[in-house]
C-alpha cells in the first residue's frame, strides 16, 4: 500500500506555480489577485478561507478577503460580487460556502463573472467542461487528477466507482474521469444515497473515490484487492483522546480499508490540499486569460 501523499504533491505543484508567477511577472505580468468572499463566522469556512489567503501568500499572489455579517441580504452579497466582477485588479472570485439559508449559493454563484470563477462552480464553466473545452475545473476534482497524473497512475480502462452526486465533486469528477484524457479514459459508475447493491459496484472498482460525506462509511468488505481509493470526506467525529475532544475521518474507514489497497490518500493531508492547487492554479491561468495568454 502506497500512500497518495497530499503533502508531497501539493509541495511540487505549488513550487511549480511559484516559479510559473515568478516567470510571469519577469516577463511584465502582474500578481495574480485572488478575492474570497466570506459570509458569518463558520469556523470551518474560517480556516477554509484563512488556508487560501496563506497560500496566495505563500506564491506571490495578491489576495483580498472580504468578510459581511450573516444578516447580509443576497442583494447585497450580489451586489459585492458585482463590484469584483468590475475591479480590474481582480483576476479570481471565490465565495466561500455554504452560505446562510437565506443566501441562495446558484444565484450568488451565477453572479460571478465566468472569467473569474476560479472555483468551477459557474453553469458556463460546468458546460465548457462537459464539453471539453478549455475552462476552469472545479478545484476539487481538478486536484484529484492531478494526484494522479503525480503518481502516473494509468486510469486508462479501469473500473472507476464515484461515490457521490454534488456539483462541486462527484458529478464532475464522473465527467473527468471518463474524458479521453490521461489521466481519465476510465469506465465510470456514480453512486449516491438511492444507489441499490452499492457493495457490488464497489468491489467491481478499480479505483474508488468517495465524496457522499459520511464518516467511514467505506468499509473492508466493499473493497476487492488492489484497489486505489481517493477519499474526499472531511468529517469530524468525537474522540475523547484527543485535547480538542475530536478528529477529522474520511468517507472511508482508512484502517481497515488501507491494508488492502494499492494507493490510498489520508485524511487529512490528501485531497484537501490537492484542492488548494487546483485553485491556485485557476487564479493563475485566470491572470493570464485576462492579460491575452490563449489557455492551453
Amino acid at each position: 500500500m502506497q500512500l497518495l501523499d497530499g503533502v508531497l504533491v501539493s509541495a511540487h505543484i505549488k513550487e511549480q506555480i511559484k516559479q510559473e508567477v515568478i516567470d510571469w511577472q519577469a516577463k511584465g505580468g502582474k500578481k495574480p489577485h485572488l478575492a474570497a468572499i466570506l459570509v458569518g463566522n463558520n469556523p470551518a469556512s474560517e480556516a477554509y478561507v484563512g488556508s487560501k489567503v496563506k497560500h496566495c501568500e505563500e506564491l506571490g499572489f495578491d489576495s483580498t478577503l472580504l468578510r459581511f455579517g450573516s444578516e447580509i441580504s443576497e442583494h447585497e452579497l450580489i451586489s459585492e460580487v458585482e463590484r469584483m466582477n468590475n475591479d480590474d485588479s481582480v483576476d479570481g472570485i471565490l465565495v466561500q460556502l455554504p452560505l446562510p439559508a437565506h443566501i441562495s449559493g446558484d444565484s450568488v454563484i451565477n453572479a460571478i463573472s465566468p472569467a473569474k470563477d476560479v472555483d468551477g462552480f459557474h453553469p458556463i464553466s460546468i458546460g465548457k467542461m462537459v464539453l471539453g473545452q478549455p475552462t476552469f475545473l472545479p478545484a476539487t476534482p481538478y486536484g484529484i487528477m492531478l494526484m494522479l497524473e503525480y503518481y502516473k497512475i494509468n486510469t486508462s480502462g479501469m473500473n472507476c466507482v464515484v461515490i457521490g452526486r454534488s456539483n462541486i465533486v462527484g458529478t464532475p469528477m464522473t465527467l473527468l474521469m471518463s474524458r479521453n484524457t490521461v489521466p481519465g479514459n476510465a469506465t465510470v459508475t456514480m453512486c449516491h444515497s438511492k444507489t441499490k447493491n452499492m457493495k457490488e459496484f464497489c468491489l467491481n472498482a478499480d479505483i474508488i473515490i468517495a465524496a457522499i460525506g459520511k464518516p467511514r462509511f467505506v468499509t473492508a468488505d466493499m473493497v476487492k484487492p488492489g484497489c486505489i481509493i481517493i477519499d474526499v470526506g472531511i468529517n469530524r467525529i468525537d474522540d475523547p483522546t484527543k485535547k480538542s475532544g475530536s478528529r477529522l475521518v474520511g468517507d472511508v474507514d482508512f484502517d481497515n480499508v488501507a491494508p488492502l489497497c494499492s494507493y490510498i490518500t489520508p485524511v487529512p493531508k490528501g485531497v484537501g490540499l490537492m484542492t488548494l492547487c487546483g485553485l491556485m492554479k485557476n487564479t493563475l491561468l485566470a491572470a493570464k486569460q485576462k492579460a491575452g495568454v490563449a489557455v492551453e
